[in-house]
């Protein structure tokens, strides 16, 4: 059973995802404001402390973003920052692409501008409860480390000097550790499976957010550039995450040469 936080200060909001959530067999704790959010997922608070003096384990974080005292973009960041990477699903007044890139640049893994249709919020975050629930799986069992001439299926994963475990949800280049989120290892992982081939948007859409609307397809991009930072020697020349324009992308293990 799934244990999700609704961090939502508007009680009718709260109360109704609550019930739902509750309908669909998942525990529910619900707080009002950015710094109980916090108090909660960072232990930093007796409530938010099991007896064993661990933080209280959530499965995922349903986060609005305007909340008063610290927002939901802060939250994130500062959560990130602390090296907890709990699904994010972000709820956002504004569907502006400045709110989205800002969501998704905090820390969070999806969004949902308001107002939104409950369907719809609850295949959001069931896709990110499944994938979480994969990679535990997944980490349960020896990681399978494959070279970039095999990107079948794997844990570990490496090409030029660089090794992404998707299992822990990092990646290590130089002798340094990133942690990624984990829409950012999802994709990743779909890019890196479907190597040297394009990927549409359209793809990546259906098949690592799990939508099939008609959604903004510039949160991918900027998805891009963030990973591209991680993993390109020089982000603006890349030679791994290569764009194919009015496509999609194609991962490419060891960069092609130029010219």
């Amino acid at each position: 059973m799934s244990h999700v936080l609704i961090v939502e200060d508007e009680a009718h909001l709260a109360n109704g995802l609550r019930f739902n959530l509750e309908a669909e067999g998942h525990t529910v704790t619900v707080v009002r404001d950015g710094e109980s959010a916090l108090n909660l997922l960072l232990g930093e608070s007796k409530r938010g402390r099991r007896e064993n003096g661990m933080q209280e384990q959530f499965d995922a974080v349903v986060l609005d973003v305007m909340l008063p005292g610290k927002d939901g973009f802060a939250v994130a960041a500062q959560l990130r920052a602390a090296k907890n990477f709990v699904p994010v699903l972000m709820l956002t007044a504004r569907g502006r692409p400045e709110d989205v890139l800002k969501g998704f640049a905090s820390g969070a893994d999806d969004y949902l501008p308001k107002p939104f249709e409950l369907a719809i919020l609850l295949a959001r975050l069931q896709g990110l409860l499944r994938r979480r629930q994969w990679l535990r799986e997944s980490q349960a069992e020896p990681a399978t480390s494959k070279s970039s001439r095999d990107t079948t299926e794997y844990e570990v994963f490496s090409f030029n000097r660089r090794t992404i475990d998707f299992g822990k949800l990092e990646l290590r280049v130089n002798g340094n550790t990133i942690h990624l989120t984990l829409m950012e290892a999802e994709l990743l992982r779909h890019l890196i499976r479907n190597h040297g081939r394009v990927v549409s948007r359209k793809s990546i859409l259906e098949q690592v957010w799990g939508l099939k609307e008609d959604t903004d397809t510039r949160a991918i991009d900027n998805f891009i550039v963030r990973l591209r930072r991680y993993i390109e020697d020089d982000p603006s020349h890349p030679g791994h995450l290569l764009t194919v324009r009015g496509v999609g992308y194609r991962f490419v293990a060891e960069p092609e040469e130029s010219g």
